[in-house]
């Protein structure tokens, strides 16, 4: 149900930018439908865990509302990305080795873009929110579910599946190009707690320590217009 409620949502956001359009009639408004593809790297902020930023990709739409006599365009955009992260951990309790547990994570986000034009159309600052719809953090190797998380006696790697799935955002960046093409690189920080829902289990660690953690997110893409 939670899924169909965020597909309902993205469909929302991009009829609403035909909607805008139509009833607009100041300005000559140019819009047009754009393909992005790219790079990510992705990280979890958290005093809980020590982690290290993996990479992975994106890829999506994305809306344009171009006025020419106003000094910004807006965008609305759907895109889905999958990233890998790793939190350090040991194999098990009588071992002080250290070892990198690996987690897959994918997400589809939703995005408000306001851009703001520097040079003309050629470069703009571009800032907004972004809802975001995630999957739990995904182990990468079935072998490592019973690694125990650094910093702890009885967390294991496999009890941090269950992380929070609907989060919020916020986006800022630059684009850059001429005509139909344009380079995209935009930072994206969580400003909800992704770990929350982890304070909702019963893990008996015998300390009263809260899981908090921000998400972040570096993306490097290129954007076709068409």
């Amino acid at each position: 149900m939670q899924i169909k409620q965020f597909l309902l949502l993205v469909a929302f956001c991009l009829s609403f930018v035909a909607v805008s359009v139509a009833q607009h009639k100041r300005y000559t408004i140019k819009n047009g439908i754009s393909l992005i593809g790219g790079l990510t790297q992705y990280d979890i902020t958290t005093d809980n865990f020590t982690t290290k930023s993996g990479t992975g990709f994106i890829g999506g739409m994305v809306a344009t509302v171009d006025i020419p006599h106003k000094w910004y365009t807006v965008s609305y955009g759907f895109q889905f990305s999958q990233n890998t992260l790793e939190i350090t951990g040991r194999p098990s309790l009588t071992t002080i080795t250290q070892a990198p547990i690996e987690y897959d994570i994918k997400m589809a986000q939703v995005s408000f873009l306001l851009h703001v034009k520097l040079v003309s159309d050629y470069l703009t600052l571009d800032v907004g929110p972004q809802l975001q719809y995630n999957s739990e953090l995904e182990l990468k190797e079935d072998g490592q579910k019973n690694f125990i998380i650094q910093g702890y006696d009885n967390l294991f790697a496999e009890d941090l599946s269950n992380i929070s799935n609907f989060n919020a955002n916020g986006v800022i960046g630059a684009s850059a190009g001429i005509g139909n093409f344009k380079l995209r690189a935009a930072y994206s920080y969580g400003f909800t707690n992704i770990l929350g829902k982890l304070n909702d289990q019963d893990f008996n660690l015998n300390n009263a320590d809260r899981f908090e953690g921000n998400q972040s997110m570096l993306s490097f893409a290129l954007m076709i217009t068409f």
